[in-house]
């Protein structure tokens, strides 16, 4: 009997050792790192820098086939440069002075027109002043026949044919405008223009001329 208990009890102890030997679970693999499942998004996605240099090399190319061309500017500038020209401005005063004492008339003009400005105080009575534009050898005539037509006529005989064009009398800070055509200017000619007013010419006198 105690040989056939201790037969069981070392038959237990055989089971029990085989129990503890059990072989053990596999280990569970680690997951596999995001940054080696998923490709990185500089590998997959386009670079924007790659894309971009297209766009700024078209752009310049654009821009320089549809700008206007800036001359076109100064080709319609040229006309009224050219209509400045065809004007001048005398000055006067009380001291019976004009300014300029020559006029140059640019030969493209059809027309020319003269400014008399009186900067003085005095009046047209007292201190008047006019221009008046004609040959140089007709001066001494017209003159002669503006004084006897008297202030009420600028000074200037009426229709005088001599008298290529003139301004009427004025006083201190007035001022009148004179235009003729060129054309009355003649080649080979002498003209001058001066006021008419008694006693002025030998101070208030000018030469005018066509450029050529």
């Amino acid at each position: 009997m105690k040989m056939y208990l201790s037969l069981i009890a070392a038959a237990a102890l055989s089971l029990a050792a085989c129990g503890d030997n059990k072989p053990a679970a596999p280990a569970v693999a680690p997951a596999p790192a995001a940054s080696e499942v998923a490709p990185a998004a500089s590998e997959t996605a386009p670079v924007a820098s790659e894309a971009a240099p297209a766009a700024a090399e078209a752009a310049p190319a654009a821009a320089s086939e549809t700008a206007p061309a800036a001359p076109a500017a100064t080709e319609t500038a040229a006309p009224a440069a050219a209509a400045g020209e065809c004007a001048a401005a005398i000055t006067s005063d009380d001291a019976m002075k004009f300014d300029p004492k020559e006029i140059s008339v640019p030969a493209s003009c059809k027309q020319f027109s003269i400014t008399l400005k009186h900067v003085g105080k005095m009046p047209a009575m007292a201190m008047g002043h006019n221009v008046v534009v004609s040959k140089t050898s007709d001066k001494d005539g017209v003159l002669a026949d503006g004084a006897t037509a008297k202030i009420e006529n600028n000074f200037v005989k009426p229709n005088d044919e001599r008298v290529v064009a003139h301004t009427k009398l004025i006083g201190g800070g007035e001022e009148d405008t004179l235009t003729f055509d060129v054309s009355k200017l003649a080649a080979g000619e002498a003209y001058e223009y001066y006021c008419s007013f008694p006693g002025h010419y030998a101070m208030m006198n000018g030469k005018i001329s066509v450029a050529k």
